[in-house]
């Protein structure tokens, strides 16, 4: 489904991708733990194109990803959740869900239609829908940033250091919501990165280590 081939990036002169060779099937959910300076978001915004590729090619579902822009490649069913949420203080919640929708210029039916299921996988959303950006606590910040990754991701997630900072109870929503979204759609693939394994669970279907900017497989849950 997701395959990087031969990844490397640069950034302010110094190499934070080396040679990244990985590929990630429909259907599963994949931790990639390192070190807070490993590359872990690096690979993330390089994956949306945020960051210029020095080399190497990246496809999803047979597109080449790595020849697109970065604003057209939510296009192709990429959610994108940052580590630092990215929530628009000035925008209610429902307002920060719809806005990758409306960006894509999808019809009001179809965009109504991913907010029930944002709902749904999220249902502590539903009263805090009318609550300003500027008005959410940091976790509260994370889940509102999870549901509007929902809203497009249908075919990819990817969730940058979704439970750093989470207190228990919030972690404990998060889990759940990613369980249920799992349920509802079988052939996602959900990629999370994380500097503690331990808080991915047992969520994961494989778990690849980063250091140094260079990936490696640690382990699947077939192996376990």
């Amino acid at each position: 489904m997701l395959k990087l081939t031969g990844i490397n990036v640069d950034l302010a002169g110094n190499r934070v991708l080396r040679d990244v060779e990985c590929a990630f099937d429909r259907g599963t959910t994949v931790g990639i733990v390192g070190r807070n300076g490993a590359g872990k978001t690096t690979l993330l915004r390089t994956i949306m194109g945020l960051t210029k590729l020095r080399s190497g090619e990246i496809h999803l579902n047979g597109t080449l990803l790595s020849a697109l822009p970065g604003h057209a490649r939510a296009a192709h069913q990429i959610g994108y959740s940052p580590e630092d949420r990215g929530i628009f203080p000035t925008m209610s919640v429902e307002e920060n869900l719809r806005l990758p929708c409306n960006t894509l210029k999808m019809s009001k039916r179809d965009i109504d239609t991913r907010l029930q299921v944002v709902l749904e996988v999220v249902p502590d959303l539903g009263p805090m829908l009318q609550r300003s950006g500027s008005a959410l606590s940091g976790g509260q910040g994370k889940m509102v940033a999870l549901g509007r990754a929902i809203m497009v991701g249908t075919r990819l997630l990817l969730l940058d250091e979704p439970f750093q900072g989470l207190a228990p109870r919030l972690s404990q929503l998060y889990t759940e919501a990613l369980g249920r979204l799992r349920n509802l759609q079988p052939e996602l693939c959900v990629i999370i990165t994380e500097s503690n394994i331990k808080l991915l669970g047992d969520m994961p279907d494989y778990i690849w280590t980063i250091e140094r900017g260079s990936i490696s497989l640690l382990h699947s849950r077939t192996e376990q």
